[in-house]
């Protein structure tokens, strides 16, 4: 996984990052069902291409590569793979 989303965006889910990302890989975009549902968003850790263009946009710091994702948010890593891993069932 390149980047991952931390709990700063818990709550708040500004779409600037779903806008930027080249190839489509942060969900859920505001269009889809279960926006209004999801506590955060995520990255797609198999579509990202660590290209970093959602990183400056966010509005609350809550994007992080993988290897400076802070100690105290480790289990975003395994969240945001999770909410994908659901997705394909």
């Amino acid at each position: 996984m390149a980047y991952v989303i931390a709990e700063p965006c818990i709550g708040v889910k500004d779409t600037a990052c779903v806008d930027a990302c080249p190839v489509d890989c942060i969900h859920p975009r505001k269009d889809e069902a279960d926006f209004d549902s999801a506590a955060q968003l995520y990255i797609d850790p198999q579509e990202c291409i660590d290209c970093g263009a959602c990183v400056p946009v966010c509005p609350v710091s809550a994007i992080f590569a993988l290897d400076d994702l802070p100690a105290k948010w480790a289990a975003f890593t395994e969240i945001n793979a999770d909410h994908y891993r659901k997705c394909e069932r």
